[in-house]
């Protein structure tokens, strides 16, 4: 069942907040990297090069500095370095994960490849995956900072097993994992975790095995620290109302892609856990004008209220222009806050929020 959102969202509201009115804004996670941070990354293997580890590592400092700061100067209430230390969201992990392997790339589609890697002995945890990566990022931010971790799901499911008697054992044994790093991000400081399932969206039928992954996540996590899931693209029908069942504070959904079609699936029965709607599409590179993102917005109070309402983009913006991904995210702060006010003078009927 859902855990218990109101007991941890009102910590991400700014102490000055100008409106009674409070719609958390966030991003999903990943940023495009600055050109320069790219080149490091070629540089650093390169035998005729004189960029070592050490000079990446400072790259990469700079990078997140840079990024976070960007996100604050957008005006976003949570922020994240934009995953400026990351590659892809299943190599990054599985890289930091004893029991895995990699092979080689395998094609996924087009011209595109993905390092998929094996699991070849029972997994384990060893160091911490995204401790020193939060605490440099909260302390470089003004704002509290949301940590992205992919989830045991598609760590599992995007990986060959060669391993376990079934994935959905593998998977359990993940969920155990990334308990123990939630833990250690509680630990330094953390209340924001985002567990990432785009997986859930391609095997709708798993939807039980992602909820049994989830409890032992949240196993023994305080309710003051807000859990939330983001499950992108999809047919959301196919795991409604199965999320009302999972422990989350929050359920991310990527629906301004689709033009909100699937908002309807989310009105009966009553959403539970609070709707982090994404209101700008990460797949097109022109900036929404905010009247548009404002509309977006007030399709996400046909399922919630605004006090169980979280905004962001459809998904990470990584793949934009950096400029593109700025406006985005700078018209979407802009636009939450005018519904925002436009809620408190009653101009926004939160029964009826298409109406003019």
């Amino acid at each position: 069942m859902v855990r218990n959102p109101s007991a941890n969202r009102e910590q991400f509201r700014p102490n000055d907040h100008p409106n009674d009115a409070f719609l958390l804004s966030t991003v999903v996670g990943s940023y495009p990297k600055p050109k320069w941070l790219n080149r490091a990354d070629e540089l650093v293997d390169d035998p005729d090069s004189k960029f070592d580890e050490e000079d990446l590592e400072e790259a990469h400092d700079d990078a997140c500095r840079l990024i976070t700061h960007e996100h604050e100067r957008a005006g976003l209430d949570t922020v994240v370095d934009g995953e400026m230390r990351r590659n892809e969201m299943v190599e990054f992990f599985a890289d930091r994960i004893d029991g895995y392997e990699f092979n080689g790339p395998v094609k996924v589609w087009g011209h595109n490849y993905f390092d998929k890697p094996s699991v070849v002995e029972e997994v384990t945890y060893d160091e911490p995956w995204l401790v020193d990566e939060f605490e440099f990022t909260s302390n470089v931010a003004e704002k509290p900072v949301k940590v992205p971790i992919t989830g045991p799901y598609t760590l599992g499911f995007w990986a060959f097993n060669e391993a376990y008697p079934s994935t959905e054992d593998l998977v359990y044994d993940l969920a155990d994992l990334v308990n123990e790093e939630v833990e250690k991000l509680v630990e330094a400081g953390a209340r924001y975790i985002q567990i990432d399932e785009p997986a859930l969206a391609t095997t709708p039928e798993d939807h039980a095995i992602v909820g049994e992954a989830l409890e032992r996540i949240v196993s023994g996590i305080d309710e003051e620290v807000r859990i939330g899931l983001h499950v992108c693209y999809g047919d959301y029908s196919r795991i409604y109302p199965e999320i009302n069942e999972y422990p989350i504070d929050e359920f991310d959904v990527e629906l301004c892609n689709g033009d909100f079609e699937q908002i309807p699936t989310f009105t009966d029965p009553e959403f539970e856990p609070d709707l982090a709607l994404g209101v700008v599409d990460a797949h097109t590179a022109e900036i929404e004008p905010v009247e548009e993102i404002k509309q977006n917005i007030r399709q996400g109070l046909r399922v919630v209220p605004p006090e169980k309402l979280t905004i962001s983009p459809d998904c990470g913006l990584k793949l934009l222009p950096r400029e593109i991904a700025y406006g985005k995210t700078e018209n979407m702060v802009t636009a939450v806050r005018e519904v925002e006010a436009e809620i408190d003078s009653g101009e926004i009927d939160i029964d009826n929020p298409l109406d003019d």
